[in-house]
């Protein structure tokens, strides 16, 4: 058995983290040339240097403990940015596609704030205080990522509904 202890648990969950962060970093520049509202475009880019940082932080974790970050691939984040990429590959009014980039841009922030909360919450089950410390920075950052993109989808998603009145005024 591979998963004895809450620890084999927590670097398993950490080496998931890890795949997704790669896998956000190589995917947004792709989505990011598809975007047509300048404040979605800042935002993304903005979230592609914390995904920096937030990479860094995990491989901080690792170091500290003498693990390699060397896993199984992310699955769920590797659907979430292949449906992502099939609908950057779609015909929309400029609008349309950002509402749509929002809505896969959330899809990834909620399930990275789903792993950074258990990979916090092993943390400081185990007495890691560092560790729990740098991925609790990361859970923040991910929240808030996922507040900025729901402020511009309020007004985005309320042009992408008759985008054919959004340039008339």
């Amino acid at each position: 058995m591979d998963y004895e202890t809450l620890n084999d648990l927590y670097f398993h969950e950490l080496k998931d983290l890890y795949s997704a962060e790669k896998q956000i970093l190589r995917a947004l520049p792709k989505v990011t040339k598809h975007v047509s509202s300048p404040a979605l475009r800042d935002s993304l880019e903005q979230h592609r240097e914390e995904t920096r940082v937030q990479q860094e932080r995990l491989e901080q974790i690792f170091e500290r403990h003498g693990k390699s970050s060397r896993g199984e691939k992310c699955k769920g984040t590797e659907g979430i940015l292949e449906e992502a990429e099939d609908w950057i590959m779609q015909e929309a009014h400029p609008e349309v596609m950002d509402a749509g980039i929002i809505a896969m841009m959330q899809r990834v922030e909620h399930y990275e704030i789903a792993g950074y909360g258990c990979a916090r919450t092993y943390a400081g089950l185990l007495g890691l205080q560092e560790d729990e410390a740098l991925l609790n920075a990361t859970l923040h950052e991910e929240a808030e990522a996922d507040k900025k993109l729901t402020h511009l989808a309020e007004r985005i998603n309320q042009t992408a509904k008759m985008p054919e009145h959004a340039h008339a005024h």
